[in-house]
């Protein structure tokens, strides 16, 4: 074992590719040929050799640069909130909130960020207070994506004036993507991309262009897609995907 291995190397610890398998990295067999590669380092120290041990308690371990989460104890899901659902935990008028959604999660979780009522999709849950405070801190730029019915028939040259941005009563605003999905006689679909996390934002952004929205879904928060989850059900972040949503916000 090199000597940089020997002082990184716990006897009493873990095998580092047991510990990077538990986290959902990958199988061990991956793993493995990750460490051999050169890929895996522990407390800034590059490990290349299978027979490191160390302490998933304290060992900040990173892959390919993006720090892996050894606490079991720390819990960040995805859940597809349905309309009609309250962007809270609690509610004293009644209301179905995304507690409802999460009640048989362990330990408490906090909400990163909002959808109003009306707005389906994604939406992130955690029990970890820095993520949760990167994630919605306007500093990081967190992009989130959006996919919109609106009124009317939508150009292509809207595109550009949201992209290029336009002035609310809040201040300016811009998209970082916009694509037109469908365009008809009625209504429209439309694909936004933006940073912003400003309250209902998309909705008076294309209210302000002549486009009021008639049904929005958030697909996309940072690098977690809603994919296959369907309304009302979750599934937890973790592994490589976890790696890079932390990534995002500098941990």
């Amino acid at each position: 074992m090199s000597t940089a291995n020997r002082d990184i190397h716990d006897p009493q610890g873990q095998r580092l590719q047991k510990i990077l398998a538990h986290a959902g990295v990958g199988s061990r067999r991956a793993c493995e040929a990750m460490i051999g590669q050169g890929r895996v380092s522990v407390n800034g120290t590059v490990v290349r050799q299978l027979g490191v041990r160390v302490d998933p308690q304290t060992a900040v371990i990173h892959v390919d640069g993006m720090r892996i989460e050894q606490n079991e104890n720390m819990l960040t899901v995805a859940l597809y909130k349905p309309p009609g659902v309250v962007s809270t935990m609690h509610d004293d008028q009644g209301r179905k909130t995304l507690q409802d959604f999460v009640s048989d999660r362990p330990g408490r979780l906090f909400h990163v960020g909002r959808l109003d009522a009306d707005t389906e999709g994604l939406i992130l849950l955690s029990n970890d207070g820095e993520l949760t405070h990167r994630l919605t801190h306007p500093s990081y730029e967190v992009p989130k994506t959006y996919i919109a019915r609106v009124q009317g028939t939508v150009t292509r040259g809207l595109g550009k004036v949201l992209e290029n941005g336009i002035t609310l009563d809040d201040g300016p605003i811009k998209v970082d993507r916009f694509t037109l999905r469908e365009s008809a006689a009625r209504n429209s679909i439309v694909e936004l991309r933006l940073h912003s996390g400003k309250n209902r934002i998309v909705r008076r952004m294309m209210e302000e262009v002549g486009h009021p929205v008639m049904e929005l879904v958030r697909t996309g928060f940072g690098n977690i897609t809603v994919g296959h989850l369907k309304p009302g059900r979750t599934r937890v972040i973790a592994g490589s995907e976890l790696s890079a949503l932390k990534h995002l916000v500098g941990m």
